[in-house]
Parts: structure tokens; sequence; C-alpha cells
């Protein structure tokens, strides 16, 4: 075979697209049982997002401390719980600093879901973001400080989409 047998034509369909819209939806159902029944056993949730994506709503002041990025722990403390399928948004109760606190998360802004209790991950591509919001000026490109201050008691495993590619043979 000649190199050009073996490599896979290029797709002119979306399936990575498509993929990761499902594995989003995983979240939106994760979200949506924990609103309803709550976290059963040690199942807790950790959520990174990109909090300068359009959608995402939380004050100013916090949105300072995280301008590009922020985890947030759905464990103990939290409230109002909720998933919006028609603005396909998250909603949560926070305190910060022991201010409570609203947040609005756009699913399309997640970039990272974990449930460390099983183990479990799952990683997206960022989202594409205009111009401005994608190149933050110097003052906002210091890193923020930790997102929260308890860790998983093992390491989550992330579900990579390359597991689900289909490959070609090496020959």
């Amino acid at each position: 075979m000649d190199d050009d047998q073996k490599q896979r034509p290029e797709s002119l369909l979306p399936y990575e697209q498509w993929i990761e819209q499902a594995l989003r939806q995983v979240v939106a159902l994760a979200i949506e049982h924990a609103a309803a029944q709550g976290l059963p056993g040690g199942h807790h949730f950790y959520i990174t997002f990109r909090t300068d994506c359009p959608g995402v709503e939380m004050p100013s002041r916090i949105r300072a401390q995280y301008p590009r990025e922020m985890t947030i722990v759905l464990q103990h403390q939290f409230w109002d719980l909720r998933y919006d399928r028609d603005s396909q948004a998250i909603s949560v109760g926070l305190s910060f600093g022991g201010v409570p606190t609203t947040l609005v998360i756009p699913l399309e802004s997640v970039v990272e879901f974990a449930d460390p209790h099983i183990r479990y991950g799952l990683r997206f591509q960022p989202p594409e973001l205009p111009e401005a919001a994608a190149e933050p000026d110097a003052a906002e490109a210091e890193p923020a400080p930790p997102p929260a201050p308890e860790a998983p008691a093992e390491p989550a495993q992330v579900v990579s989409l390359d597991a689900f590619r289909r490959r070609t043979p090496q020959g």
C-alpha cells in the first residue's frame, strides 16, 4: 500500500463536533439528576469553565479573580442547582467569601467536568471566542488563585475523545 491508501480520507461530516455535543449532554444530565435528587453517596462534581465565554453570569469581583477560567466544586455547600434546557445553561448558588452568589454557566463554556468519587472526567475543546475575549490584556494574563481548597482523594480519570476515534491499520 502506498501512503495515500493508508491515510483516512478527510470527513465531510463534523463527527468530532457531534461527539463533543453528545458528551456535553452527559454533563447536562448529571446536573439535572443532582438538581432533582441530590448527589448520592460520595459523588461530587468539579466543573471548570471559561469565564470569558459569552453568557457566563457572575459578579465582577469574582470575574476579576478568574478572568479566563474557573473551577467550582459542587459537593456540600451549594443551592438552587438547575440546568435550563432552553438556554443550555447551568445555574447554581455558591458562597464566595461568605457572600451568596448565583453563577450562570452556559454548557458550551464548560471545558472540564469530573466526578472524583468514581474517577470519571470529561475534557472539552474550549469555545471559540471573539478576538477581544480570546486575547486577555497583560493585567489579566496573571494566573488565577487556586480554584478550590479541596482536592480529590485520587486523580480523576479523564475520558479523551481519542479513545473513541477509529484507528487506521498500521502496516
